[in-house]
Parts: structure tokens; C-alpha cells; sequence
């Protein structure tokens, strides 16, 4: 199935553009998005959350060209690298030497993370919004991530502006993270 081309999917793909933030299922948890570089959105995110930006946040998307500007300056062995591992759940502190993605993504660091997801609905929803998306567990801060959609609404109630259809995927845990320059496993799987 072309997630990207079920109509709850674009509904929230053009909710996406006018600040929305959202629920949809990834590999292995529920997660909140929105489009990242709207300022007011992902601080509505963060609140929901209650979370600290300074935290940073992952950004998601549905192949690695969604992320050809940040990509740009890496060498060519840092690209074979997440080509290599994307997609899937691998999510990299990739460096933003340019300083292309804002600070209310980035938190208090100087690199960005970044994921190619392998689940076949946030690759439709990264693929109707144009581009990659905020991604972070459906939860505030310190409660369990939701696994079920009705943990979300739970959780969130009426806050959210849309919860997608679907199932959360067959990973145990979320994502490992790494960073791209030094190896170093930030969070294991």
C-alpha cells in the first residue's frame, strides 16, 4: 500500500503545513510530529510533552534525499555510512556546520538527528508532506511511549490536531542512536 496516497494521510500532511501537530505509528512506538521548521509547532509539541528543547528532537524521513542539504557537507564516507543503514532503525547525530536546521530541533547540540524510517507509513507521511518530519515518542515526558493508538488519546486527549491510521511496527525498542563522526552508540536499541 502507498501510504502516501490514503487520504488520512494527506489530511495530515496539509495539517502538517498550517502547524499542526500530529500522532502517527513508527517501528517500534507511537510519535508525535510536525513540520520542523515551524517554530510555534514544535514548541506546542514540546509543551504537550513537557519537554525541554534543549533535549533536541529527531527528525524523519522517508529516503535519504530528504535530507541532501544537510547531507551536502559530510564526506563521502559518512554518506556510504547512512546509505548504508538507512533505511531502518538507525537514527545518526549527523553535524550541521551550516546551522540549516534551527535550534528548536537541534536543542543544545551542534548536530542533528536524523532517520530514514523503514516504516511504511511515516515513509507515505514524509513522502505527502515533502520532506522529512519532527519525530518523538507519543508521551510526556517520563511515561511509557504509547504502543496502542488509544494510549495516545490517553495520553493527549483532544490536543493533538490528528491521529493517523495504522499499527505500530514490529521493533522492540526505538531507534539506536549514534553519532556520525565519533562511532559512539548515544542510545543502544
Amino acid at each position: 500500500m502507498d501510504w502516501s496516497r490514503h487520504p488520512r494521510i494527506q489530511r495530515a500532511a496539509d495539517l502538517l503545513w498550517s502547524g499542526a501537530v500530529i500522532a502517527y505509528p513508527t517501528e517500534a512506538v507511537w510519535g508525535l510530529g510536525c513540520a520542523p521548521f515551524d517554530e510555534q509547532a514544535v514548541y506546542r509539541l514540546l509543551a504537550l510533552k513537557k519537554r525541554d528543547y534543549e533535549k533536541g528532537l529527531i527528525l524523519v524521513a522517508a529516503d535519504i534525499s530528504q535530507f541532501a542539504d544537510i547531507l551536502e557537507p559530510l564526506t563521502d564516507e559518512q554518506r556510504q555510512t547512512l546509505s548504508a543503514s538507512w533505511p531502518g532503525p538507525n537514527t545518526w547525530l549527523v553535524p550541521d556546520p551550516e546551522n540549516l536546521v534551527p535550534e528548536w530541533i537541534k536543542g543544545q547540540y551542534q548536530s542533528v538527528a536524523l532517520r530514514v524510517s523503514a516504516h511504511p507509513l511515516v515513509a507515505g507521511l514524509c513522502r505527502a508532506f515533502g520532506g522529512p518530519i519532527v519525530s518523538t515518542s507519543a508521551n510526556p515526558q517520563g511515561r511509557q511511549p504509547a504502543l496502542q493508538q488509544w494510549q495516545v488519546h490517553r495520553y493527549f486527549k483532544d490536543s493533538l490536531d490528528a491521529v493517523t491510521p495504522g499499527a505500530v511496527g514490529r521493533q522492540a525498542k526505538p531507534t539506536q542512536i549514534r553519532d556520525l563522526v565519533t562511532g559512539q552508540i548515544v542510545r543502544a536499541s
